[in-house]
């Protein structure tokens, strides 16, 4: 019995006493983050698997892990010899979570988890399952944390400061836009647990989350005050007063349970249901009335305005700056030592933090040679990593935090060698990219409509990727964000979603890939802003600006299998990635992008 199996029977014997016969470990902490602090990984802890994302699920017979198409076989790795069961989401005959707890809970049956990880929605949805089954819900009880015995603590890291030459509006201009919001919607008390919406509303940051610059807190607010709940240690003195001057007061974390608990009964509390979590959302008193709406916060912050977008702009040269420099040394020094994934990875951050104005990065570094970049989301340790060799496919996915704004940017980069499929694959993967960085559409277009343009080369060929095209980007925040993404499967559970028109000012990723496991993995990212084009008898019509300024790889394209169009624009790109980044370079480096950058010729 390995360490995995000793904690999933521990905790076996934890639900045979509180009478409880499935036991849900999600991927959460109490304010439904995508990525989480040490101390809320439970799920990581029980099973073995480490991804961003995940369900386990424990009965007393076994224990069965939900993971998404980027984990598929980075998951099936780590959850060998663990006993847990893979659920391979989305793949024909797997059932969902919600059709396993159904299946699989018996007659006046008990399902258990700690209510404070699992949102509003997931919570009346398990209820009215367990309505079929006459069973319960106990949520009340961490009972992960009473086995993990050395778990570490709950972060609180200090919190700053952002200027408002970097926000472009001050704290108290987003809390009247705010509470403009709850008069519309009828509100007048708004709970907000979402800590990316919280920071971006008093403008601040913090350390809570690895390479999200977020804080561990609540905010309950109304027409006249701002309750900020948040770690009192976390809150330097000259933060406290800054906040104090725009109406905001602070106190304790985890007073927020108790406060919703006297909300009367003519008060009316605006929250977003995938946002909050359950356990607050029960404490709400029956008597008050709950308007379930998006947080006003997260729609406003994702429509970046003008002070934003010129920063944005800046971090991207900054941060192209260093991904030029980064990809020369790869090229300069592949096969000439030891090379590794992970000490590829170190040298790329160790460039951008050259630069006096990055704070951090914005994710863990993906560095990925060969086959290892078939997972799309692996990262590389020190002690497990792959050799550099000069032969095929590096890829690389990473990103910083700058005063400037959130950059993320994903190269696949040719170390020697390639055949003659893998520039085939590559520049199918390059053309749905130029695709969508050169689409005109109409105002009310979503991810959605978008996607199939991206798609269409790889569908054309019987081919795909098993993840969206693109994401939210957060402003010094959140590098996956809200409300908007680029997905064709019309999936409304979750915050982001694929139905969210395009609004200008929105920061977008445009990121298709292609993925053969056990061979070799492809993907090709950039940033762009949405912006508004012409307006005619046909209505509004938007496009995207790309921000990102860094070259594809040359060798793998095969320019044949481009339109005149598309070469035009990739020759357009070039040209200009040249002439901002050059000048920012090294006599040799320059030298490099110059012969990276030249024209593609037709053929």
């Amino acid at each position: 019995m390995n360490v995995n199996q000793e904690r999933i029977a521990k905790l076996q014997q934890e639900m045979q006493k509180e009478g409880m016969d499935l036991y849900l470990v999600p991927t959460a902490d109490f304010h439904q983050s995508e990525y989480v602090g040490d101390y809320f990984k439970a799920r990581a802890w029980l099973s073995g698997f480490t991804g961003s994302a995940g369900t386990l699920i424990v009965t007393k017979e076994e224990a069965c892990l939900w993971a998404d198409g980027r984990y598929f076989i980075q998951a099936a790795k780590q959850l060998e010899e663990t006993g847990v069961t893979l659920m391979k989401m989305g793949e024909e005959g797997v059932p969902t979570v919600e059709e396993y707890i159904e299946e699989k809970l018996p007659e006046h049956g008990c399902l258990g988890c700690d209510g404070r990880t699992i949102h509003v929605a997931e919570g009346k949805e398990f209820q009215e399952i367990l309505k079929k089954k006459s069973g319960s819900l106990k949520c009340q009880k961490d009972l992960v944390g009473s086995i993990w015995e050395d778990r570490p603590e709950m972060s609180k890291e200090s919190v700053y400061l952002l200027d408002t030459k970097y926000a472009g509006k001050s704290r108290e201009e987003k809390i009247s836009e705010v509470r403009a919001a709850m008069e519309k919607a009828g509100a007048n008390v708004h709970l907000i647990s979402s800590m990316d919406d919280i920071v971006w509303l008093l403008n601040i940051r913090g350390n809570d989350i690895v390479c999200n610059p977020v804080v561990m807190s609540y905010v309950m607010m109304n027409m006249e005050n701002v309750n900020f709940y948040v770690q009192e240690e976390a809150v330097a003195k000259e933060v406290k007063e800054e906040l104090e001057k725009a109406g905001v007061a602070l106190y304790p974390y985890f007073q927020v349970y108790e406060d919703v608990k006297n909300l009367k009964e003519t008060d009316k509390i605006m929250v977003e249901d995938v946002c909050t979590n359950f356990t607050l959302y029960e404490s709400i008193p029956q008597h008050t009335e709950v308007i379930f709406e998006k947080n006003p916060a997260a729609v406003l912050k994702g429509n970046k305005n003008p002070v934003e977008q010129e920063n944005i702009r800046l971090a991207h040269i900054k941060d192209a700056k260093a991904m030029c420099r980064f990809i020369y040394w790869l090229k300069k020094n592949v096969g000439t030592g030891e090379i590794t994934e992970y000490s590829a990875a170190k040298k790329s951050e160790a460039f951008r933090r050259e630069d006096a104005d990055c704070l951090d990065l914005s994710f863990e570094t993906i560095c990925a040679y060969g086959p290892n970049a078939a997972m799309c989301h692996y990262a590389p340790t020190e002690d497990e990593c792959a050799k550099v060799e000069p032969k095929g496919f590096f890829l690389i996915d990473s990103g910083g935090q700058y005063w400037q704004g959130t950059t993320d940017i994903t190269r696949t980069i040719a170390v020697g060698e390639l055949t003659r499929e893998q520039k085939e694959h590559f520049t199918l993967v390059l053309q749905g990219h130029i695709r969508l960085a050169m689409a005109k559409f109409l105002y009310g277009c979503s991810g959605a409509n978008l996607d199939v343009i991206v798609r269409e080369p790889l569908w054309e060929r019987g081919l795909d990727f098993n993840h969206g095209t693109g994401h939210g980007v957060g402003y010094l925040l959140n590098v996956h964000e809200g409300p908007q993404n680029i997905n064709w499967r019309l999936n409304n559970k979750g915050r982001r979603g694929n139905t969210v028109p395009f609004e200008e000012g929105m920061l977008t990723s445009n990121e298709p890939g292609l993925y053969l496991e056990g061979r070799y993995g492809i993907r090709t990212e950039n940033l762009m802003l949405c912006k508004k084009a012409e307006k005619n008898g046909y209505g509004q019509f938007m496009e995207f600006e790309t921000v990102t300024w860094v070259p594809y790889e040359r060798e793998a394209i095969l320019p044949e299998m481009l339109t005149k169009a598309e070469l035009d624009w990739l020759n357009a790109y070039h040209k200009h990635v040249y002439e901002t980044i050059g000048p920012l370079l090294g006599e040799e480096e320059r030298a490099w992008l110059l012969e990276a950058t030249a024209e593609i010729k037709e053929k």
